[in-house]
């Protein structure tokens, strides 16, 4: 299947995530309780539920996204080139705002697809469930309600490793390093982006290193279908 897609109907993306407070003891009293509920199934035992609030990042219940990084492909003279866009900052709303009214624009085409690293168990579900929170409608290509298997436009490059078997998770790091792909854990990893943040108040680096998982996951599909990589000259960014 992956062979028939064309290159130029994938839109590649990547989100990062923060908690929606610095720190535990910044949240409302029914947030707090709420988390203490949420956090009995991911501690370890002799952690506490402010111990691991450095994780609520990772739950759309408790964080919020702060970069939706995109990128296409495209073919000029027989060369393939990257674009690269990012929709970033402290307000949520606006940055979702505009992201979904631009997917909404590239899904006029029926053909066209999503594709992220995991995107089917998170980046997808995160983004839809952030869009109903701040009151927004759910953009077609995520509304994927009441829609068969074959009907939904996902592309997720970890299952596609998969081939079928659902017992392991495989990172993009791992992928990229045995594809021979460039990684994109070079400065920060995900684990850091809350610190970044909320402490260095670099958005910027944040931005960057999205914007490197995007590009990885391009090249990802790229390798899986026999393809040359994408040569850095080739790479446009804050399109």
């Amino acid at each position: 299947m992956l062979n028939d897609i064309k290159l130029e109907n994938i839109l590649f993306l990547d989100i990062e995530t923060i908690p929606q407070y610095q720190v535990y003891k910044n949240l409302d009293e029914t947030t707090r309780i709420l988390w203490d509920k949420k956090s009995k199934f991911i501690a370890k035992e002799e952690q506490s539920s402010e111990e691991v609030y450095e994780r609520a990042g990772i739950y759309s219940e408790f964080g919020k996204i702060i970069c939706i990084s995109v990128g296409y492909i495209y073919k000029e003279q027989g060369e393939i080139f990257f674009k690269i866009k990012s929709y970033y900052g402290d307000n949520e709303k606006n940055l979702l705002s505009d992201f979904n009214q631009m997917i909404n624009q590239f899904e006029k085409n029926n053909d066209r697809l999503l594709c992220a690293h995991n995107g089917k168990e998170f980046d997808f579900p995160y983004i839809a469930r952030r869009t109903l929170i701040n009151g927004l409608k759910l953009p077609k290509l995520l509304d994927i309600a009441g829609k068969k298997p074959w009907e939904i436009k996902h592309l997720d490059t970890m299952e596609l490793w998969k081939f079928g078997d659902y017992k392991n998770y495989t990172s993009l790091e791992l992928l990229t390093n045995i594809f021979n792909i460039p990684t994109p854990k070079d400065d920060i990893n995900g684990s850091e982006v809350a610190k970044v943040y909320y402490e260095e108040k670099n958005i910027e680096r944040i931005v960057k290193y999205c914007e490197k998982d995007v590009l990885a996951v391009a090249q990802l599909i790229l390798s899986y279908k026999g393809q040359n990589l994408i040569q850095e000259k080739n790479i446009i960014s804050g399109i």
